[in-house]
């Protein structure tokens, strides 16, 4: 299935109000791309950008390595040549990463561009089970994995097995000493490396096998040859708008489009200058079309971290390189607020950050400026979108809003019948435009679910002002009914964060006889003095009575996703289960 004509939609000014918004350079619409495929990326950049540096993983301990956009080029011409030449595997085979945040990842990722496969992007943090459920439903031909997880990468292909693995390491391609020695310590020290049970290939002897093939004349680009920009480029997993685990096809046009988007909208706020800490894993859709293949589009530096918890293992990341840009979530900016170190040396050269994936508390982003000196500005989208679909431009934000809709993209709000909904009030926000999917993976009656008439359905509560700026209220399954009226947890949330001695929140709806639901909030606090007596009294202050939580659970953590995102899912799902045990 093609979206990308369907999805461009017209641009019309009087239609669409936040074109009075837009800066001055910016188009309305986006007009014919500069690449056909993502592969064609790495090579123009290896031409124009060379020997500059591209990417550079930095270890917690300080520990660092890069590749120039020519290595970059040229190793992933020979991870494509050992895909196609080594293995066999055809155009359109799906090839599994499950590697963290590293110099192994950008070679990898577009060597399957280059070879006509396609990316499966998987969180190195699954169980065996989730991982297993993924491989059944994607069938990979070849997986990219990371020694570190070997066990319960063995016990997931036990029950999906793969017939090609590649097993890199958190220190590939690094310099042979310090690859080595990092080797070393995990392995005999800390004991980190369990011994795989299943046939593998090092990820240097893949590199080696490619390498010879092209030394014996293969030709990388005949791969492609017959490649089309509609073509599925990603199996981007993701529980969507529905909550069921599917693929989402993004196809070459999709990401590329995507990512000339939000570049001609941000301008030259985004050079290649730049040094973007990399904070947010890459197998996630923010940061793989924002982090690797934007910043990457513009020739930028790429700093990579593989693994940012505790948060001091940015520490050293600060320290080594001129930071100028940082892209996450709210958890991430209100976690670094936390920390003392980076509050007293905050980073000099940062010039802005970006914040998706989860609402940006208002209390966070003006701390950040007061502690950074610079803004952080927010922007919104989904896997489906690949992923950005909204962004505040420069100079002109509005704190709390989502921005407004990215050139050659429109939303509206609509009703539960589909229709308009007026300006300010809330409705399910849906979308269309050249970066929106093709559809989910064998899941047609998904498919028709969030693809209605060449509009994408998001799930989301937002609302839409007279200048056009969005503003998500909450998730549509998020919310809360207590008594009939609609209470948005995001609400809840933004005004607990004002609260001092509030460190972390999330509010869900629990069971209640009474009222149906009942609002239930979780805190972790940065003062062990703070009760619930004073929580409930500082919101009575500032919402009606019926957002007031009932309920307030004070927790030494609270669960999060791969992205530091917390998930109010589980914390509902954990409520269900006590009130069971209850009742029993």
């Amino acid at each position: 299935m093609s979206n990308e004509a369907a999805n461009a939609g017209e641009t019309h000014g009087s239609d669409l109000p936040w074109l009075a918004s837009y800066p001055a350079h910016v188009p309305a619409r986006i007009g014919t791309p500069t690449y056909r495929l993502l592969g064609d990326v790495a090579r123009d950049l290896a031409a124009r950008r060379g020997k500059a540096k591209a990417f550079t993983t930095i270890m917690p301990n300080g520990m660092a390595a890069s590749l120039s956009f020519t290595e970059v080029d040229r190793l992933s011409d020979a991870f494509a040549a050992y895909l196609r030449e080594c293995l066999g595997l055809e155009a359109g085979t799906r090839v599994a990463v499950q590697i963290p945040n590293g110099l192994a990842y950008p070679v990898v990722a577009f060597g399957i561009f280059k070879a006509g496969c396609i990316l499966v992007n998987v969180n190195p943090l699954y169980t065996a089970a989730e991982m297993a459920h993924l491989f059944a439903d994607a069938e990979p031909g070849a997986i990219v994995g990371i020694d570190m997880f070997a066990d319960k990468l063995g016990a997931a292909l036990a029950e999906a097995p793969i017939r090609h693995v590649v097993l890199a390491q958190a220190a590939s391609l690094f310099p042979m000493v310090q690859r080595h020695l990092i080797g070393f310590v995990q392995k005999y020290v800390k004991r980190q490396i369990p011994p795989p049970n299943f046939s593998s290939v090092g990820f240097s002897d893949a590199l080696a096998c490619g390498a010879a093939r092209i030394k014996s004349g293969a030709d990388i680009a005949a791969y492609t040859r017959m490649a089309t920009p509609s073509d599925t480029a990603c199996l981007q997993y993701t529980g969507g708008t529905t909550g069921v685990s599917k693929g989402a096809m993004l196809t070459h046009a999709n990401l590329i489009m995507n990512v000339e988007q939000f570049l001609s909208f941000t301008g030259s706020d985004i050079s290649q200058a730049d040094h973007l800490l990399t904070v947010l894993p890459l197998y996630h859709c923010f940061a793989f079309t924002v982090n690797f293949l934007g910043f990457f589009y513009r020739g930028a530096h790429n700093i990579l971290i593989p693994n940012p918890r505790p948060l001091s293992n940015l520490r050293k990341a600060f320290a080594k390189s001129e930071v100028t840009f940082i892209t996450g979530v709210n958890t991430l900016f209100n976690g670094l607020l936390h920390e003392a170190w980076f509050c007293a040396h905050p980073p000099r050269s940062l010039r802005e950050s970006v914040a998706g994936g989860m609402a940006l508390h208002e209390a966070v982003a003006r701390r950040w400026r007061e502690v950074t000196g610079t803004p952080v500005i927010e922007g919104y989208g989904l896997t489906e979108a690949s992923p950005v679909l909204t962004f505040n431009p420069t100079g002109r934000a509005k704190l709390g809003a989502i921005g407004v809709p990215l050139p050659s993209t429109e939303l509206k709000c609509v009703d539960d019948q589909g229709r308009e909904v007026p300006v300010g009030e809330p409705g399910e926000l849906i979308a269309r435009g050249p970066q929106i999917m093709a559809g989910y993976w064998k899941q047609p009656e998904e498919t028709k679910n969030a693809l209605r008439g060449g509009w994408l359905f998001t799930g989301d509560i937002a609302t839409m002002d007279s200048e056009g700026y969005f503003t998500i209220v909450d998730r549509r399954k998020d919310m809360i009914l207590v008594s009939g009226f609609n209470v948005y947890p995001n609400e809840v949330e933004a005004v607990l964060a004002k609260l001092p001695g509030v460190k972390e929140c999330a509010v869900v709806g629990a069971p209640d006889e009474a009222s149906g639901e009942a609002v239930k909030a979780f805190i972790v606090r940065s003062d062990p003095a703070l009760r619930a007596e004073a929580v409930r009294a500082f919101l009575k202050s500032e919402l009606a009575a019926y957002k007031v939580p009932k309920t307030v659970v004070f927790r030494d953590e609270l669960p999060k996703s791969n992205v530091g995102k917390i998930l109010r899912k589980d914390l509902r799902w954990e409520g269900l289960l006590e009130q069971g045990l209850k009742r029993q």
